[in-house]
């Protein structure tokens, strides 16, 4: 799987009554969960501060990452996306690939 950064700010609409933000939000921990034990989340973070969040997700391409992946999460229409295609550096001291 390829891997993506994602920065995902997520904008509430006018006029949202707070139970359904609530139950969007639940949903939405609970396909995270879900989205991590598939392996298509890696790792999520919030920056300090921020309403916005920064994550590391695995797609076999872009088409699967917006399709399959974060077009299934319950705030999906709320949020705007950033998506940067990652490939691994020469240098990365995690790297396991060493024939390159």
């Amino acid at each position: 799987m390829r891997e993506f950064l994602v920065e995902i700010t997520t904008t509430i609409p006018e006029g949202t009554t707070q139970d359904e933000v609530d139950r969007r939000r639940a949903a939405e921990a609970v396909r995270a969960k879900e989205l991590a034990a598939t392996g298509h989340l890696a790792r999520l973070w919030r920056p300090v501060g921020e309403l916005r969040s920064i994550g590391i997700w695995r797609a076999a391409d872009e088409d699967e990452l917006h399709a399959k992946v974060l077009g299934t999460l319950p705030l999906r229409s709320w949020m705007s996306l950033d998506v940067t295609p990652l490939e691994s550096h020469p240098n990365d001291p995690g790297r396991t690939d060493t024939t390159s």
